[in-house]
């Protein structure tokens, strides 16, 4: 943890005007960042961060950039999936003796794809203030720009890096009747677009990368057509969003033939008690019919590899 900053010389810097910051009541303040421009912030966020007695955040590089534009000096410690079962009990020891902490993450909304949640919930457990500071979030400006329904969305976030288990989440996200919205990165952008393509060969797709960035990129289009065009030259550096057009309301009625062909897939590659769950969220039928027709095949044998229970 860095050396924490005095209240008298807690000021951030707006276009060239140092402003105060006013004290904060103790509490755990979850203050949105940038998700690439730097000018995404709010001026709520950057008081927040000025009066903050101290800034956990994942990586004390990556903050200190944000809070050098803005002449901010702060305590940071790191919270990051490595240390924060250490590190909790000592964030919400600080709290109860009337420290106000911000939560912030490398880029974007805290506890999108990391561990703040249980922070969040150690600190309601003591009766800790919970204060979020709302701002920028990849998610949000994704499907903005995607041209695709925002009505009604689903975040996965990162699919499972082995194949097959890809392939399985795939398949119960078929189903899902959203707009579904996927993190990846750039080194598995080309496989995991080829997974998709191949268990939703109709369906539109837009890959967003390094969004609001210098290089920023938004491509819309089929999905067979997205993988093959990242399959071959195209540019995969940076950070991906991709979002996915929801399933035509018609293909969401699932006929016998889609559940059995679902669970032999699945059947094969997990417990029976997951693959019933798996399905069941899929198709949106009962799990006690899913689970009975489980059971019929994996008795039969009718399964791709057989079933382990």
């Amino acid at each position: 943890m860095s050396k924490e900053v005095s209240p008298e010389n807690r000021t951030f810097m707006v276009a060239g005007h140092v402003l105060p910051a006013k004290p904060l009541p103790a509490g755990l303040y979850l203050v949105a960042t940038p998700i690439g421009n730097l000018g995404d912030i709010s001026l709520r966020a950057l008081e927040t961060l000025a009066a903050a007695d101290v800034i956990a955040c994942e990586d004390t590089r990556v903050s200190h950039k944000l809070l050098e534009r803005y002449g901010i000096q702060a305590s940071l410690s790191p919270y990051h999936e490595h240390n924060a079962a250490a590190a909790r009990p000592k964030l919400i020891e600080r709290m109860q003796a009337g420290a106000a902490i911000a939560l912030i993450s490398d880029a974007g909304t805290p506890l999108i794809s990391d561990p703040g949640y249980k922070l969040v919930r150690a600190a309601q457990e003591q009766a800790i203030a919970v204060t979020a500071i709302p701002g920028a979030s990849s998610v949000l400006a994704a499907l903005n720009v995607a041209g695709l329904p925002t009505d009604r969305f689903f975040f996965e976030g990162f699919l499972p890096a082995k194949q097959q288990a890809r392939r399985t989440r795939i398949d119960g996200l078929a189903r899902i009747p959203a707009t579904l919205v996927l993190f990846e990165s750039g080194t598995r952008i080309a496989d995991v677009l080829a997974d998709l393509a191949e268990t939703l060969p109709t369906r539109e797709a837009a890959i967003c990368r390094e969004l609001t960035k210098l290089h920023e990129e938004m491509r819309r289009d089929t999905l067979p057509a997205l993988a093959a065009h990242y399959a071959g030259d195209a540019e995969t550096r940076g950070e991906f969003v991709i979002v996915v057009a929801p399933p035509d309301e018609d293909a969401l009625a699932a006929s016998a033939e889609d559940v059995d062909g679902l669970l032999r897939r699945t059947l094969g590659e997990t417990t029976l008690k997951d693959a019933v769950a798996i399905v069941a969220d899929a198709t949106g039928q009962p799990r006690r019919e899913i689970y009975q027709r489980a059971l019929a095949l994996a008795k039969s044998g009718n399964t791709s590899d057989g079933t382990r229970t």
